[in-house]
């Protein structure tokens, strides 16, 4: 189900530079977590567990490292040497199956473990579907699905790109999807999130950073601190480039506060990932236009559930106003006639190095069933910010 170390999101390998960079030392644990009502088959773990063996085998090839070389200036020569040494090791990933609960745990250094989280997801929900549905629209219907959502992108000028890695069909299911936007000729598709087939069919790999570098960096210097300093332990890393920050960690509300003239001049824009999209927007051009910044001259990426229809719905509150793009994930990659899984691996304890005592890490959100995390830990958190 994953045939490349370059099956993964951007974000992950971009977020590793930076783990590998500044925090060698710390160490991290993530866990699976199901919000649906999915019940997995019998079987499913043992099934998975295989999956997760064969990817052992994978490494960075001599190609890919030239093509990330060529195509990924913000990565250092250190981090792909280091990354062309790379093997991921199935002995950091604990799961099994309580009849018809799954579950599953990552942990080990940070650098390593940081790229387990996207294609495992892929491996649950493929597997998922293979045991569970595996007659589902046929490949004229997909195609059929595909170029009519190109179609009305491209119709009302929208830029969108494939963040669908994680909840995929399959990976088969993937790779139509690119195949069939690419073939509408006026297509607005600005690239995908997935390294691998940005490589094979030659389009732009997209994506910045993740929740987890800002609630890491809440472990370290505090809930008050996190959004500052996870902001500028970026900037020294990737100097300028990869420059959208995400807003909602803690809030978007907590996080605008502290997004003062410096840094909003500093950062391209704002990833939009939980909430309302048209109060997000208009909370935005406000701040931007208080810190005497032009609001046009930025951009708000949003990847929050996304379908064609909302897509549409956002574009028209910001035209005129403010740039926007989007990261549609399930409904590109997993839109073949079943529901796609409701689930999340998230990182759930932290420690600076081997020496410092793990601590619980915690996700707000704009949509209070979305905040993740050890129940006291989100108490004390909301406490600290002064959240209802």
């Amino acid at each position: 189900m994953i045939q490349s170390l370059l099956d993964n999101d951007l974000y992950k390998f971009t977020m590793q530079q930076a783990v590998h960079m500044l925090y060698p030392r710390a160490q991290a644990e993530y866990e699976f977590t199901s919000r649906g009502t999915a019940s997995f088959p019998e079987g499913f773990a043992q099934r998975v567990r295989q999956e997760i063996e064969q990817m052992a085998r994978l490494s960075l090839s001599k190609d890919q490292k030239a093509y990330l070389e060529n195509t990924c200036r913000f990565f250092t020569p250190v981090y792909l040497d280091y990354l062309e040494s790379y093997t991921f090791n199935p002995d950091e990933v604990v799961l099994g199956q309580e009849k018809d609960t799954f579950f599953l745990t990552i942990k080990g250094p940070w650098y390593r473990t940081i790229l387990w989280e996207v294609p495992l997801m892929a491996i649950i929900s493929e597997t998922f579907f293979s045991m569970t549905a595996p007659a589902t629209l046929s490949r004229e219907q997909i195609k059929a699905v595909n170029r009519n959502k190109a179609a009305v992108m491209a119709e009302n000028k929208i830029r969108f790109a494939d963040f669908g890695t994680r909840r995929r069909f399959s990976s088969a299911v993937h790779e139509m999807l690119l195949t069939d936007i690419l073939s509408h000729s006026n297509h607005t598709l600005m690239g995908t999130s997935n390294v691998h087939f940005a490589r094979e069919f030659n389009l732009t790999p997209v994506g910045t950073l993740a929740h987890e570098w800002f609630m890491f960096h809440a472990v370290a210097a505090g809930y008050r601190m996190a959004n500052t300093l996870a902001q500028e332990a970026w900037v020294r890393v990737f100097k300028g480039d990869l420059g959208i920050a995400l807003a909602d960690t803690y809030t978007t509300d907590v996080f605008l506060s502290s997004f003062d003239t410096f840094t909003a001049k500093l950062f391209d824009g704002v990833r939009q990932d939980s909430g309302d999209p048209i109060v997000f927007v208009k909370k935005l051009v406000r701040h931007y236009e208080a810190l005497h910044i032009d609001p046009a001259a930025k951009t708000i990426i949003f990847s929050d559930g996304l379908d064609i229809e909302k897509a549409l719905a956002i574009h028209a509150e910001c035209t005129g106003k403010i740039r926007d793009a989007y990261g549609i994930g399930t409904n590109l990659t997993n839109d073949v006639g079943v529901t796609p899984l409701n689930m999340v691996i998230k990182l759930s304890r932290c420690r600076i190095s081997r020496e410092r005592p793990w601590q619980h890490t915690v996700k707000l959100s704009d949509d209070r069933g979305k905040h993740t995390g050890n129940r006291a830990e989100l108490d004390a958190c909301m406490k600290i910010l002064n959240l209802p």
